[in-house]
Formats: C-alpha cells, sequence, structure tokens
C-alpha cells in the first residue's frame, strides 16, 4: 500500500491510506490520515467523500458530536453526495442522542426522491 500511495499526490495518499485502513477496521489508523487529506486538499470530488468518511469514522470510534460537526456544513450542497451526507448525519444525530433530529434529516433526505408525498413528508421533516 505505501508504494502505491508514494505514486499519488500527497492529499490523495494520505486519503487512499485512510479509506483502506477504514474498510479493514482500522478506524483508530485511519482517523489522522483522513484529517491529514483534509488539511493537504483534495478536489472537492474526494473532499465529500473524505469528510463523509471521517465522519463516519468518528461516530464509529463514539464521537458523534465531532461526526455531526463536519456533516452538518456539508448539507447545503446538492450533489451525488448530498444522501450520504444526509445518511451519515442520521446515523451521527441519533448516536449524539438528537433522535428527533436524525429523523427529521432521514425524512427530509427520503421525501427528495418520492412522487407522491414528497409535499408532505417535506413538511413532516421540518416539524421535527
Amino acid at each position: 500500500m505505501d508504494a502505491l500511495a508514494a505514486t499519488l499526490p500527497p492529499a490523495v495518499a494520505a486519503y487512499e491510506r485512510a479509506s483502506a485502513f477504514d474498510s479493514t477496521g482500522h478506524e483508530e489508523r485511519a482517523l489522522p490520515l483522513y484529517r491529514e487529506a483534509l488539511a493537504l486538499g483534495l478536489e472537492e470530488d474526494r473532499r465529500r467523500q473524505c469528510t463523509i468518511q471521517l465522519a463516519s469514522t468518528l461516530r464509529n470510534l463514539g464521537r458523534a458530536e465531532e461526526s455531526v460537526a463536519l456533516l452538518e456544513p456539508e448539507r447545503g450542497r446538492s450533489d451525488e453526495y448530498s444522501d450520504g451526507v444526509a445518511a451519515f448525519l442520521a446515523l451521527a444525530l441519533h448516536d449524539a442522542g438528537r433522535k428527533s433530529e436524525a429523523l427529521s434529516v432521514a425524512l427530509g433526505a427520503l421525501a427528495g426522491h418520492m412522487d407522491r408525498y414528497r409535499r408532505s413528508l417535506t413538511n413532516y421533516a421540518r416539524e421535527l
């Protein structure tokens, strides 16, 4: 892995190494590498992925509030990662004991995929 990572730009190498550690159950080793990748600067697509993955890792390590803090600013964008942000934010909010907010985020994301009941679900999500 190190030899392959050496062929990549430093930020991308840190992100890819973090992803490899994370997906093999070594979250503690992934955590500083995700942070390094973000600090070094990733192009927007990878930055969004890295943020989601870092937030998931933090949640898995029992640091749900940190996960929420990372994901909340990501909610304003609409792209292929929007649902991922919503899903992992809902999980983090749930783990942080903010269950109504978690349900609101999940319903709001789901509503965007519905033709029928979209308005109702959107309104219920807001009420929560």
